[in-house]
């Protein structure tokens, strides 16, 4: 009997929901198709049916969910360029509270920045994950370049950027290491408020 489509997308999730598994657990270096084939209940010729190799099936995973820097990246690319600065401030402030509300992105970044070496054999993936990153640094200084008159003497776009994600990634990196060090859900704002402050002159957040 054939396998239908609706059978494959169920074994490829399966794949997946073991892999996501197992990388939170063991880390993405410790963990082999096999290990995860097993944990699948299918055969090593299933996940290679559904997945070239590992770093296929460890970019899959990432897709699964909507990354942090992804979603920067598409609300960045239409960003209200009426008031640049107040919109990336509460789409910063939107995405680090969201991280306490949605389980499978709060482990996906979990492996992600805890679990996951990038050795040779995951080039591939972490090439991919580092052009979302610079292009998320390239649109955020596009956006502070629009209102560069703003910001403090010896800040210039290029800088602002750069620090902003460099906060941005500090705090994902420390609440998915232990999520007491602030709460997610209303703590985002005091802690985005000084950074924008130092980076622009006479910052008011919105109320």
């Amino acid at each position: 009997m054939r396998r239908t489509k609706e059978d494959a997308e169920k074994t490829r999730l399966a794949i997946l929901t073991s892999a996501e598994r197992l990388f939170l657990a063991k880390g993405v270096a410790h963990t082999s198709l096999d290990h995860i084939a097993k944990d699948a209940g299918v055969t090593r010729g299933a996940v290679y049916w559904h997945f070239e190799n590992k770093a296929h099936l460890f970019h899959e995973m990432l897709s699964q969910v909507r990354l942090p820097p992804e979603q920067l990246i598409e609300r960045l690319s239409v960003c209200d360029q009426r008031d640049p600065l107040r919109a990336l401030y509460e789409l910063s402030v939107e995405v680090l509270t969201s991280l306490g509300r949605d389980q499978q992105r709060l482990r996906i970044l979990t492996i992600l920045l805890h679990r996951c070496e990038f050795t040779d054999e995951l080039r591939e993936a972490e090439e991919r994950h580092y052009a979302f990153v610079n292009l998320f640094i390239n649109l955020t200084e596009q956006l502070l370049a629009s209102v560069a008159e703003q910001l403090r003497p010896g800040v210039t776009p290029r800088l602002a950027a750069r620090a902003l994600h460099g906060l941005i990634i500090g705090l994902f990196t420390d609440w998915t290491r232990d999520p007491d060090l602030y709460d997610a859900e209303t703590d985002p704002a005091a802690l985005l408020n000084p950074m924008f402050h130092g980076l622009i002159h006479n910052w008011q957040p919105p109320s």
